[in-house]
């Protein structure tokens, strides 16, 4: 039984295929496209439930892809995928309507993920004891008040209230290099700098794991309830699509702009 239609677009016949290959095995319909026009002419044409889309294309950015791909068909969930993320990007893509902003390359179990999170609507509830205890210590994936926007190597970053980011981890990222033991901050840290470890994640099955910092700003809060959810998500939420935030953090002035 068919589970939903994706249209692929990445000039990298790699990508297509894979993403053809991985996605087509878990029951999806899958069409491709290698360029920016050609994959507009399709959406005009056809309906589809998922759109994933490369930013860098052969012939027009992918951030204008996006936004014609949001008028043609605004029912439409869009991924964008890249092998050069920044910041500016994932602010882009989110203000433009992107369900979701990912690194290449990316393993099988990921992009089934991302796919999943997608099609499975119920999914985004917790039972309430769990929202009760950890409301203050997990974000909501699909949040429209404050979306996450930036995703890099299962680190995330999102704009808050007062001027903060929080920033944290996908534990479903992290969890393909091993179960998940703790995860434990540096220590005697004021201010975070962008591309540089803030916190690491330590495994039972492989190395420990740096967490970089998406941007760098002074360090206002830390989640001292980190491991105590990380457990609660490992065991019951996993799939729910939530994600554990680490650190508040004031960006420096030149990262707000």
């Amino acid at each position: 039984m068919e589970k939903g239609r994706i249209l692929v677009l990445d000039d990298d016949p790699v990508v297509t295929l894979s993403c053809k290959r991985i996605l087509g095995a878990e029951g999806y319909s899958i069409s491709t496209a290698e360029r920016g026009e050609d994959a507009l002419n399709k959406l005009a044409r056809e309906d589809f439930d998922l759109f994933i889309s490369d930013v860098r294309l052969p012939d027009i950015n992918g951030m204008t892809v996006l936004k014609e791909a949001r008028v043609l068909k605004p029912k439409t969930d869009v991924v964008i995928i890249t092998g050069y993320p920044t910041l500016e990007d994932a602010r882009e893509s989110s203000r433009l309507g992107a369900f979701e902003y990912i690194e290449k390359p990316f393993t099988p179990d990921f992009m089934i993920n991302v796919a999943n999170k997608v099609f499975d609507t119920r999914g985004w509830i917790l039972r309430q004891a769990f929202i009760d205890e950890f409301r203050d210590s997990v974000t909501p994936l699909r949040d429209a008040e404050n979306p996450v926007i930036f995703y890099k190597e299962g680190t995330w970053a999102r704009p808050v209230k007062d001027g903060l980011w929080e920033i944290g981890c996908d534990l479903r990222y992290w969890m393909l290099a091993g179960n998940l033991v703790y995860v434990e901050f540096m220590q005697d840290i004021d201010s975070l700098e962008a591309g540089k470890p803030f916190a690491r994640l330590y495994a039972s099955s492989s190395p420990v794991s740096d967490l970089n910092s998406p941007m760098s700003g002074e360090l206002r809060e830390i989640n001292t309830k980190a491991n105590d959810v990380m457990v609660a998500l490992l065991k019951d939420h996993l799939s729910e699509g939530w994600l554990l935030w680490l650190a508040r953090v004031l960006p420096l002035a030149s990262e707000q702009t």
